[in-house]
């Protein structure tokens, strides 16, 4: 599939904000603690998403160890809740055990951003990642935000789709 640019609306999600490795301890943790509350809330939530970045400029991100990658893990919900309504979703699942009290409300604007859908295992995105940047390039772009992936598909799927997005602006 080809690159396309696309413009983004502001989105509310619930959001868990950490580090670490995908699929890791405290990504997997973060990820139960945004389901259960979720859960709670009773609204439907659109697929898991992800926004990524790393603190070391002086490496490429892909090379910087994927224990120091940070991370907002997130779950669009199809308006802003009711005040008082994560508090008490929260409230209500305490005892999961699940970091529910990481979970909060976020609502961002991405703009104007480059994407593509990438099928087949993560491992293989670098591939992908390259051809967004070639054609960022090629359309006098530069990234002005943080890499964004919606995953399509279960992390557990031997088939995955991830759609790749990078908010950008002019070079």
């Amino acid at each position: 599939m080809n690159p396309t640019i696309v413009t983004h609306d502001t989105v509310t999600c619930l959001n868990v904000t950490g580090q670490g490795e995908p699929g890791g301890t405290e990504h997997v943790t973060a990820i139960r603690a945004l389901y259960t509350v979720a859960g709670a809330l009773g609204a439907p939530v659109g697929p898991l998403e992800g926004r990524w970045w790393v603190e070391d400029a002086t490496l490429p991100p892909l090379e910087v160890p994927r224990e120091q990658w940070r991370w907002h893990l997130l779950l669009p919900l199809p308006a802003v809740p009711e005040a008082g309504a994560l508090e008490r979703a929260q409230q209500a699942v305490q005892g999961s055990g699940a970091p529910v009290q990481r979970v909060q409300v976020v609502t961002f604007t991405e703009g104007r951003c480059v994407e593509l859908l990438h099928e087949g295992p993560y491992s293989e995105e670098p591939a992908s990642l390259k051809v967004m940047a070639d054609f960022m390039t090629e359309n006098g772009l530069r990234p002005s935000g943080l890499h964004h992936e919606v995953y399509l598909t279960a992390p557990d799927d031997p088939d995955p789709r991830t759609l790749l997005r990078q908010p950008v602006q002019a070079a």
